[in-house]
Parts: C-alpha cells; sequence; structure tokens
C-alpha cells in the first residue's frame, strides 16, 4: 500500500502511527501540542522514535467531547500539516470525519483520512477521498452499542463502509479498517474486540488498531490515561500477533520495542 511517497508492506509488518493531538481538550494530551512550533517538535520526536506515519488530529473524539466546527478544524490542522510537509519526509494522516476538513487538509498536502465514522457521518467524505484518490481508514462506530450478534455485526458493519466507499468510487486497495476499539462498544465489546483480531483482519483489508491508553485498559487496570503504556502495550503485541498493519499509539518507542520482539518471537524457527 502506498501512502504519500511510503509503500507499507500490510502482509507482513505492524507499523507504528503516531497520535498528533493539536487540541486543547484530548484526554491524553490535550494542550501539549497545540501551536505549530510545539506540533513540528513532537513530530519530530516521533519520527526519530520510529513512528511510520504521523495521525493529526483537531478535534477531541474522547467520551463526552464537544464537537467544534469545520472551521475552527481545519484552522487548527492545515498550518500543522503544512509545516509537517515542508520539514520532513513522512506520511501524514489526518483524524477527521467532516468532508469540508478532509478536503481542506488534502489540499496542503495530507495523505491520508482516518474517519472514525466509517464515511456513515457525512454524505460527501466517501466523494472527496474519491476524488482525490487518497488512503483512507474506516473505522467502526455507532451510536448506540446495541447488538444482537456483536462479533458478527462488528464485521458486517466494517463491510458496509467498504461498500459505501467502493460504490464513491475509492479504491479497493486504498481501504484501511480499524474495529473502533472505544466507540459505539460497551467494556466488554471492547475487550470482545481485542478477543477477536484474528477474525477481523481475516476480512481481507489492512487493519489498524487504536487502543492507546483507552477506557478498556484504564478500566481494566484502573490506571489513568497516562499510567496505561503497560496495557497498550499488550494491545500492540495482540495486534502483531493477529496481523494487523497498523497501531495508532502515543508513545512510539516504546510501542515499537515491543512490535520489534514480538515480531522477532514469532520469526523464531528452531
Amino acid at each position: 500500500m502506498l501512502i504519500g511517497t511510503k509503500n507499507f508492506d500490510t502482509d507482513n509488518n505492524t507499523y507504528i502511527m503516531g497520535i498528533l493531538n493539536v487540541t486543547p481538550d484530548s484526554f491524553y494530551d490535550g494542550g501539549r501540542w497545540d501551536n505549530v512550533s510545539l506540533a513540528l517538535k513532537h513530530t519530530q520526536t516521533m519520527i526519530e522514535e520510529g513512528a511510520d506515519i504521523i495521525d493529526i488530529g483537531g478535534e477531541s473524539t474522547r467520551p463526552g467531547y464537544t464537537k467544534i466546527s469545520a472551521d475552527e478544524e481545519i484552522a487548527r490542522i492545515v498550518p500543522v500539516i503544512s509545516e509537517i510537509k515542508k520539514n520532513f519526509d513522512v506520511p501524514v494522516s489526518v483524524d477527521t470525519y467532516k468532508s469540508e476538513v478532509a478536503k481542506a487538509a488534502l489540499d496542503v498536502g495530507a495523505d491520508m483520512i482516518n474517519d472514525i465514522w466509517g464515511l456513515k457521518y457525512d454524505g460527501k467524505m466517501a466523494d472527496v477521498i474519491a476524488r482525490y484518490n487518497t488512503v483512507c481508514c474506516l473505522m467502526h462506530n455507532k451510536q448506540e452499542p446495541v447488538y444482537h450478534d456483536f462479533v458478527r455485526e462488528l464485521k458486517e458493519e466494517s463491510l458496509d463502509c467498504v461498500r459505501i466507499a467502493e460504490n464513491a468510487g475509492i479504491d479497493r486497495n486504498k481501504i484501511i479498517l480499524d474495529p473502533g476499539v472505544g466507540f459505539g462498544k460497551t467494556y466488554e465489546m471492547n475487550l470482545s474486540v481485542l478477543a477477536h483480531l484474528n477474525d477481523y483482519t481475516k476480512l481481507g483489508f489492512p487493519v489498524l488498531l487504536g487502543c492507546s491508553g483507552k477506557s478498556v485498559i484504564g478500566n481494566t487496570l484502573n490506571l489513568p490515561p497516562q499510567d496505561r503504556i503497560e496495557g497498550t502495550l499488550v494491545t500492540t503485541v495482540m495486534a502483531v500477533q493477529s496481523g494487523c498493519a497498523f497501531v495508532r499509539v502515543h508513545n512510539v518507542k516504546e510501542n515499537l520495542r515491543a512490535v520489534k520482539m514480538t515480531k522477532a518471537v514469532m520469526r523464531a524457527k528452531i
């Protein structure tokens, strides 16, 4: 899979997507990188630590988040994208579910759209992605965590997102799926996503897993966001073992080490 100018062997590797929140209210690092200078410095750190992609978010989507306008989101992320593309040779993903924001981001050089609503929120999003012929990550999400057969419906509803994409003209080879840990699911369902990752990675698309510091870890270990790294590393190991192509994380260095160690064990032949 080509993202920006970089080729990703999604069949055989697990890549690190580093999170760059340029928001004042994200659950993990709200306000820490919300100006261009700080964002560039953190981007450089993540690249040096081994990030393969930088995922920029201009609106927090933590539980109970406050929605902002497309104009405000654009004002937060466009200057950061522009400066990252000027200063670094790294693919940039944009975490947005608004077509206006996606278009503005793609116009200044973003390489990928990461949509937490899997094209189901904004009816114009699929057309924008198709028109720019860009890579997209389609996350499973739902207004309410109501299911009759959770694992089956998770897979079916993810494939519904794929159908929307293909009907809009998005190339099948430019689609990544995300099972959406923490979105439209109960605590038990989030654990079930992790328990059934092997099934999810058999849907025929590269899979991105985003568990970094999330409440499923906090609720299991009874820890605040900044103390959830060990739990996050467990989910990263599971992602590698299950064949996920990407993990979206805050702590790049530590998660890359976990990926490398897991891969080494999996390659062992003796």
